[in-house]
């Protein structure tokens, strides 16, 4: 018996029934809900029992085990670096924001991706690829043809992480 003649069962939460399946079906049915359950969990957002994962259909907003985890209120005070406090409902764009203002954003963000580059290559050829919507294994391909090394998934989204927390850190510095 091969894996695509294996038989599976996968379960449907709205008529509250189980379906036969094959492999292939099963794998694909799953694997992008484990993916959000994984995701979900490590952001502390999961609380499902692992006797009960089979129920999970990946809608965590309607999951009655859905948690706050480490989300950010926008209204949540944050301190900068001067030590004033401001909430992320303060800095969300306006929609009707002026053209001057977003020319200024523009310029601000180019400035910070220059410091960037003159700190760490790497890092602004990781934040250029995040706004390119590339992939965390995207991004370790691109970073191994261009810089060399072995780059690997795991290493990206560390490098990632740091870039990311460089930029935050200089913003925060210039808010």
């Amino acid at each position: 018996m091969t894996n695509q003649d294996k038989q599976r069962k996968i379960y449907i939460r709205n008529p509250k029934e189980w379906v036969l399946v094959t492999e292939e079906v099963y794998l694909e049915y799953y694997r992008p809900i484990w993916r959000l359950q994984k995701e979900a969990r490590k952001n502390g957002q999961c609380m499902c029992p692992k006797s009960k994962l089979w129920l999970c259909d990946g809608d965590c907003a309607m999951c009655e085990y859905r948690t706050a985890g480490n989300t950010v209120s926008l209204d949540a005070p944050i301190e900068n670096s001067d030590g004033e406090a401001f909430s992320l409902i303060d800095v969300i764009e306006d929609p009707n924001a002026a053209f001057a203002d977003v020319v200024v954003d523009r310029l601000l963000l180019e400035k910070l991706l220059d410091e960037l580059a003159e700190q760490d290559p790497e890092g602004k050829r990781i934040c250029e690829l995040i706004m390119e919507g590339c992939s965390k294994t995207e991004i370790a391909d691109t970073l191994q043809r261009e810089f060399g090394g072995n780059w690997y998934k795991s290493k990206a989204a560390y490098r990632e992480k740091q870039a990311l927390d460089q930029l935050r850190k200089r913003i925060l510095d210039l808010i």
